[in-house]
C-alpha cells in the first residue's frame, strides 16, 4: 500500500493557493509562468495519463478508436501538452473530444489550439461555451474582469449535469459543480488495469476567489454563490471516487502520489477518501471567506 498522506492542512492552503487570486491583484498574471511550468507526462491507472503541465491538470484518456482530453491549461500550454501527448507515444489528432471544466483563462485558454491541432469537439457546461465562445468570462464569474481573455473556441457541444460522451470504449460523464465558476464541470469515467477497473474523478475548482470587492456571501451577479458550492460539495463527495485528479494537481497531492509511485506504482493514486478530503478543504476555504465577508 502506498505510504499515507496528510491531506486537510496541505488541501486547504492548495486550494488557497490554486485559485487564480495572484491575477486578480496583478493583471500580467504572473503566476501564470509557474504554472505553466514543464512537467513530463505520466500514467495514472489504466489508460488515463497525466500530460498537462505543472501547475494545470490535462488529463488523457486513450481508446483504440480516439482519446479523450480534459482540460486545455494557458494558451502558451497548448504546445507542452501536444509534445506531451506525442511523448506517450500518443497522437494529438487522434483527440476526438475535449472537455472543459470552466471557462477561465487557466483551463480553457489553451482549448481552441488543442482544437484546431486535432479537430476535436469540446464539451462544456452552457455557462462555460458562452465564455469560451467570447474568451473571456461573464459578469456572474466571481473573477469577472479579473482575468486576461484567451483565443476563443468555436464548435461546441453543451455538457449538462449528468450528460454522458462517448469516443469508442471511454465514457464520460458531467457532473455540475458551480460556485467558483457559474458554469463549474467535474467528470468522471472508468479506467481499466487488466480485469481492475477504477472510477476516476476529475475534479473542478471549488475554491472561493474573487476579484476585489466580490462577496460570496452577497452578490447581485451571483446570488446562488454559496448555494452552488454547498451543492457541489455535496456532488463531489457521493461520487464513486477511487483516483482524484483536481484541476490545479497540488490540490489532491497528484506530486506526492506522483512521489510515492516510484515505489508503490500505480497504487499511490488510489485513494477511495480523496475526494471527500478535497472537498473537506474547500468547505473550510468557503467557511473561513464567509467570515471574512461578515467583517467588511
Amino acid at each position: 500500500m502506498p505510504p499515507t498522506l496528510t491531506r486537510a492542512p496541505a488541501l486547504a492552503l492548495a486550494l488557497l493557493l490554486a485559485g487564480p487570486v495572484a491575477r486578480a491583484q496583478t493583471p500580467g498574471c504572473d503566476i501564470c509562468a509557474t504554472w505553466n511550468a514543464d512537467q513530463a507526462p505520466f500514467r495514472i491507472f489504466g489508460n488515463t495519463y497525466y500530460v498537462g503541465v505543472k501547475g494545470l491538470s490535462s488529463v488523457l484518456v486513450t481508446s483504440p478508436q480516439g482519446h479523450v482530453l480534459v482540460d486545455g491549461g494557458l494558451p502558451e500550454s497548448a504546445p507542452k501538452i501536444i509534445a506531451n501527448i506525442a511523448a506517450l507515444g500518443f497522437r494529438i489528432e487522434d483527440v476526438k473530444l475535449i472537455l472543459n471544466s470552466h471557462g477561465h483563462i487557466d483551463h480553457a485558454g489553451g482549448l481552441a489550439e488543442l482544437q484546431r491541432r486535432s479537430d476535436a469537439l469540446v464539451a462544456a457546461s452552457p455557462s462555460a461555451a458562452l465564455d469560451l465562445a467570447s474568451g473571456e468570462v461573464g459578469p456572474d464569474d466571481p473573477q469577472y474582469h479579473a482575468l486576461p481573455k484567451y483565443p476563443p473556441v468555436k464548435d461546441m457541444r453543451l455538457a449538462r449535469d449528468g450528460g454522458q460522451f462517448n469516443v469508442g470504449p471511454v465514457n464520460v460523464t458531467a457532473h455540475a459543480t458551480p460556485g467558483h465558476t457559474p458554469g463549474g464541470l467535474s467528470w468522471t469515467w472508468q479506467s481499466c488495469d487488466g480485469p481492475r477497473c477504477l472510477n476516476m474523478v476529475y475534479a473542478d475548482s471549488l475554491n472561493a476567489v474573487s476579484r476585489p470587492g466580490f462577496k460570496f456571501s452577497a452578490s447581485s451577479e451571483y446570488p446562488n454563490a454559496v448555494a452552488d458550492l454547498r451543492r457541489s460539495f455535496e456532488t463531489l463527495e457521493k461520487l464513486p471516487c477511487d483516483v482524484l485528479i483536481s484541476a490545479h494537481p497540488e490540490a489532491s497531492q497528484l506530486w506526492e502520489r506522483l512521489e510515492a509511485s516510484t515505489t508503490a506504482g500505480s497504487e499511490a493514486f488510489v485513494d477511495p477518501q480523496a475526494c471527500r478530503a478535497y472537498v473537506a478543504a474547500a468547505r473550510t476555504v468557503l467557511e473561513s471567506r464567509l467570515e471574512q465577508e461578515k467583517q467588511q
